[in-house]
């Protein structure tokens, strides 16, 4: 099967088919630094990190650029009332960008270029835009004519008529049409600025990402992605201006993902839902939160509530339970291989193994059914949690078969690691190994787990000295807090009730 994307644009799912063989060319719009991230942010940035690793399992190279609009009205005025320069705002809410991206387990980009070291390309786009008769001077500012770009509206369906006939005049006077949109903005006192031919001024929003993106990636692109408000006019924008200057296509797959909504309502801040991303992963841990992000289409809304991130750290509790039992059983290797076809046609008659591996050797197949599949992450957890059930069935069997079919059949565990390791952590981002839930993931976490290994240490202590009322009062009252404990040939392991 081959890959299929949903394109925005053409409104339908086509072939993938890049400009270079196995090479691919993405942008993704990136922040304006102003604020904090909120989690509508991790939304965005953790689908394109995962279609991204998914084209590089997939055998492609892919560059990756993503922007940070590092001058704008929203950061004027905020470095304004705080006080401080719009270079030290942008730098303080950039490094707070990648601090939550890294904890989130975002790949970086191959680039991140800032709009305030494009000035002279961004200048050289609207001269050729003048030039061609896109785009016109009025007092110190330059304004694209929307009217002038005759498939104006092919992204996001919108007329220029119906544009032009609804807009408000009053928006900006000094404009020809109010549709029509800066591509400079001429100089306010105390405001940054640039020389440019028109006199001193600053980029338009919309520039800012067609100079950067054809200066880092080329004139046409394979992939242009960001959220779904992007659309218009950002992106609508992007292509008139872009296709204006090179009279070629822009971007030949538009890829949005779908708005973060809470209690069925888009976030806001005016409607009080609105999450800080710090704060939701300081509170749900960051792998919690990447997993719930992933339980959705990628293009649908997602609705954020506690008791959904909930039911995502059983989900998470789950692949952790199972590497726990890997490795007690010496299974869990780092780099773990793929079985050989040798072994892959080895005879499983032993009873109960047969199915559970058949059922193996089917995964990955269907995790790329589900990922060429315009990239359907809920389709591919859903082969991710069948990899989960069919490995612990197949442990269960193991553990009750004499000793020479355990070892006969271990390749086929360490198997399993290899497809957990391949797909869930290397493709979706997910780690598979147990950190940070119940070991270490702030102060809190590390006391919790400290405290309760010396329960279950004075636990042991009482089982060796014969001590069994101890021990089960111990345990039972663990129960009661909800912590399971269960007593292995390798020891005393610990899970959450419900979360098994």
């Amino acid at each position: 099967m081959s890959l299929k994307i949903y394109n925005t644009i053409t409104r339908t799912k086509e072939i993938f088919q890049p400009l270079m063989p196995n090479r691919v060319q993405m942008y993704v719009c990136g922040i304006t630094p102003y604020d904090s991230c909120h989690i509508g942010h991790a939304r965005c940035y953790v689908a394109f990190d995962v279609i991204r690793r998914y084209l590089e399992y997939s055998g492609y190279d892919v560059t990756y650029v993503q922007n940070f609009t590092d001058i704008d009205d929203k950061i004027i005025n905020r470095a304004k009332a705080t006080n401080i320069s719009y270079i030290e705002l942008s730098k303080k809410y950039m490094d707070e960008y990648f601090d939550c991206m890294d904890a989130l387990g975002i790949h970086r980009a191959d680039v991140y270029p800032l709009v305030t070291e494009h000035i002279p390309e961004i200048i050289a786009i609207v001269q050729k835009l003048i030039d061609k008769g896109y785009a016109y001077v009025l007092e110190g500012s330059v304004y694209f004519e929307v009217s002038c770009f005759l498939k104006y509206g092919k992204l996001s369906g919108r007329r220029v008529e119906d544009l032009l006939a609804g807009a408000r005049v009053e928006v900006d006077e000094c404009k020809r049409h109010p549709s029509d949109f800066a591509l400079w903005k001429n100089a306010k006192p105390g405001e940054p600025s640039w020389d440019s031919p028109w006199g001193k001024g600053r980029p338009g929003w919309h520039i800012e990402c067609s100079a950067m993106a054809i200066k880092h990636l080329g004139e046409t692109i394979d992939i242009h992605g960001g959220g779904q408000d992007l659309i218009f006019p950002h992106h609508e924008n992007e292509i008139a201006q872009s296709e204006g200057f090179t009279g070629k296509p822009f971007a030949n797959y538009w890829i949005h993902n779908g708005f973060v909504t809470v209690n069925k309502e888009k976030m806001s801040k005016s409607l009080n839902n609105f999450f800080v991303l710090k704060e939701a992963i300081a509170q749900y841990h960051p792998q919690v939160v990447r997993l719930f992000l992933l339980t959705t289409h990628y293009r649908s809304p997602i609705d954020f509530s506690s008791d959904k991130l909930d039911m995502t750290r059983a989900s998470l509790e789950r692949v952790y339970n199972l590497t726990d039992k890997l490795k007690e059983m010496g299974c869990f290797e780092p780099n773990p291989a793929s079985i050989t076809d040798n072994i892959a046609e080895r005879n499983c008659g032993y009873p109960g193994v047969s199915e559970c591996v058949k059922g193996l050797l089917k995964i990955e197949d269907r995790f790329k059914a589900a990922m060429d599949d315009d990239f359907n992450f809920p389709e591919a957890l859903a082969v991710i949690h069948e990899l989960i059930w069919v490995t612990n069935k197949l442990i269960a069997v193991l553990v009750a078969a004499p000793e020479a079919v355990q070892s006969s059949y271990k390749p086929f565990l360490k198997h399993s690691v290899h497809l957990l390791t391949r797909l869930a952590e290397n493709v979706l981002g997910i780690q598979v190994q147990r950190q940070g839930l119940m070991q270490g993931h702030d102060s809190k976490d590390t006391l919790v787990d400290s405290l309760l290994q010396l329960i279950i240490d004075l636990r042991q202590t009482a089982r060796e000295t014969k001590n069994f009322s101890m021990s089960d009062t111990i345990r039972d009252r663990l129960k009661a807090l909800d912590i399971i404990l269960e007593d292995t040939p390798g020891g005393t392991r610990h899970k959450w009730n419900g979360l098994q």
